[in-house]
């Protein structure tokens, strides 16, 4: 058999309809109501009770022979003696003779004499719930495929129906693969090396699973080894109904799935035109789905939504959802659907789907997203996202104030939020959960101090953050301002801060200056052009009279201070200039060279706004932040 390879999502969608209809058995089980709740029925119910089974009194009151009150009204209330009547409250058995009940606050009770005024004539059957008024026995109560609803369930004790046949959600079991993963008690014990990683895929999709309502079982950890793969997958066959493998996808020698699966069984399609998510791949073996998820966690994320909730669906409802986006939504978690426009342009892979994962932002009335960093191995960018886009595979370019759907995975709090774009600085970061107490959410884009403040001009952010040196005047920020601002800009020095080498301590008694990186030819990691950050370097360089050329990585560009000092710690860089923090996050040496203000940049426009005015009070006021920072060494606040 041919094997469909590198398929797009809609073809996916074709193949998993037509072969599991007529491949895959939906599992039935008999259930107690309870347990069946968020399945469908796979047969037909009646009922074997009448409900009520006994004639109850609808109201607390008198139940009474409906004829003897026939005359009663306000005007000529009629007397019942004792014996002629018997008080029952709501749901009480309504027992012969007595064939009506008259409401308590229709009537009148003589405690002395015993007799009853009754005011109200009722009539045969009033106030009664009679013998199977709800559901009669043999009453149908529930057709095949129905879902299993709370009221359903309910429906289904009071009738008599102890168990249910029903397609219960569908059980998933998980194999983890790879001789490069760690579990995750090796990982919590520090006992990880270089080139391992720790298997966190599980816990992502034990909470989508749990998000959608299906049994989720993780297995044991699977060596890159044909013979112990094959093992695995059959003994996790008989107690599954859809297995799931992690890893193995790719086509390089420790990549087995798609062989083994060829021998078990077969394989439905292997590549999806889809970025991430690509190296998926879907069989069936021993009449259950197999799906094969790429190992890194959006890969595996962006196939569980597009692929496995689909099969899921299916073993569950019996039927695919006729709209694929509406699938999506579903599978993602939507909470909310907006069109917003793109903040920044993003190029895209013709003939590929692409997944998106974006941050929101209103910006004087006009609701921007803009995309987080985009590798499918970046956890981070999954968990801090608003929502997610899918670009369709025929976009190319998709400009700037490109209108995108974006669906919402967490309520945006817009009127809180404020977007600041320009320097990094990981002790700015760190405010931001103090400010969300005073009712700010600070959202911080790394652009460089000179693109967050051309990103203010053009009205794509809410302030700036910045430390660009004017190598004329040896001022700060001044006349970049000038030069740049369109209105009244606020200035506030949040703190000074040091700049320095950062190389590793071994290194640290043989780096005394600038001058160093070209006597001594050490690979060097740059800021990108317009940080204040790499214009201090450039001002420098010429101060010593060092051109760029001579110094080896000047090209070598990181967005973060942190990212520079990664690669120094990496061995792929001996220095970088940076701030102390980021040295100290290493355990690098840190050769101090010159203090610097850090200071934001805030149009009149937005500095009485509330979410501003809340982000100023928790700089100037909040102490346990204000401890933080100096504990963190390197800074210094202004007098």
């Amino acid at each position: 058999m041919v094997v469909q390879k590198n398929v797009s999502l809609a073809e996916c969608w074709r193949i998993l309809r037509e072969k599991l209809a007529g491949s895959v058995e939906r599992p039935v089980k008999f259930l107690q109501p309870d347990q069946a709740l968020g399945g469908h029925l796979a047969g037909s119910l009646y009922s074997r009770r009448n409900v009520p089974h006994f004639n109850a009194s609808a109201v607390d009151g008198y139940a009474l022979r409906a004829q003897d009150s026939r005359k009663a009204s306000a005007a000529t209330p009629v007397t019942f003696e004792q014996g002629q009547f018997q008080w029952v409250n709501t749901g009480n058995h309504v027992p012969a003779p007595w064939d009506a009940v008259v409401m308590v606050e229709d009537t009148s009770l003589d405690r002395e004499t015993g007799t009853l005024q009754v005011s109200r004539a009722v009539q045969l059957g009033q106030n009664v719930r009679a013998v199977g008024e709800d559901v009669m026995k043999g009453q149908l109560v529930g057709c095949a495929g129905d879902p299993v609803s709370p009221a359903l369930a309910s429906l289904c004790v009071a009738a008599g129906l102890e168990q249910l046949p029903a397609y219960a959600p569908p059980s998933v079991h998980f194999i983890p693969t790879g001789d490069e993963i760690l579990s995750q008690e090796e990982w919590f014990r520090g006992t990880g090396k270089a080139g391992q990683v720790v298997e966190s895929n599980s816990t992502l999709l034990h909470g989508f699973l749990r998000q959608w309502g299906f049994p989720f079982f993780k297995r044991a950890l699977v060596p890159d080894e044909p013979e112990a793969l094959r093992n695995a997958i059959r003994q996790a066959l008989p107690h599954c109904d859809v297995l799931l493998l992690s890893g193995g996808t790719a086509k390089g020698d420790r990549d087995h799935s798609y062989e083994v699966l060829c021998e078990l069984g077969e394989v439905l399609f292997r590549g999806l035109l889809m970025r991430p998510g690509r190296p998926a791949m879907v069989g069936i073996a021993e009449g259950k789905p197999v799906v094969s998820l790429p190992g890194f966690p959006m890969s595996t994320a962006v196939v569980a939504w597009s692929v496995l909730y689909p099969i899921l669906s299916f073993l569950r409802d019996g039927t695919f959802p006729e709209s694929g986006d509406r699938m999506l939504e579903q599978a993602v978690g939507t909470v909310d659907k907006q069109e917003c426009r793109l903040l920044m342009p993003h190029a895209s892979v013709q003939g590929q789907q692409e997944w998106l994962r974006v941050k929101g932002v209103d910006i004087e009335g006009r609701r921007y997203v803009w995309p987080l960093p985009s590798g499918s191995s970046v956890l981070w960018s999954l968990a801090e996202a608003d929502g997610l886009v899918l670009l369709p595979s025929e976009l190319l370019d998709a400009p700037k104030d490109w209108r995108v759907t974006v669906w919402f995975r967490r309520t945006v709090e817009w009127d809180q939020r404020i977007l600041l774009q320009g320097s990094n600085d990981p002790g700015l970061e760190r405010s931001i959960p103090y400010a969300r107490k005073h009712g700010s959410q600070l959202l911080i884009r790394n652009t460089g101090s000179l693109g967050g403040l051309t990103a203010l001009r053009r009205g794509e952010a809410h302030l700036s953050a910045s430390h660009l040196l004017d190598p004329e005047t040896g001022i700060y920020n001044e006349s970049y301002i000038r030069r740049l601002a369109d209105s009244k800009w606020h200035r506030r020095i949040v703190y000074y801060r040091q700049q320095g080498l950062i190389v590793k301590p071994s290194m640290a008694g043989s780096v005394q200056g600038i001058g160093t990186l070209a006597e001594e030819q050490l690979r060097f990691v740059n800021r990108q052009p317009g940080a204040g950050t790499r214009v201090l370097l450039d001002t420098m360089l010429e101060e010593e009279g060092i051109p760029p050329a001579g110094i080896p990585g000047y090209e070598n560009q990181s967005l973060t201070h942190l990212d520079a000092a990664a690669k120094v710690a990496a061995g792929t860089a001996d220095v970088t200039l940076g701030i102390k923090a980021a040295a100290d996050a290493f355990g690098l040496a840190f050769i101090p060279i010159r203090e610097e203000p850090y200071e934001l940049v805030i149009p009149d426009r937005y500095i009485q706004t509330v979410p501003i005015q809340a982000l100023l009070e928790t700089i100037e006021q909040e102490q346990d932040w204000r401890k933080e920072i100096e504990e963190m060494g390197g800074y210094r606040w202004p007098s």
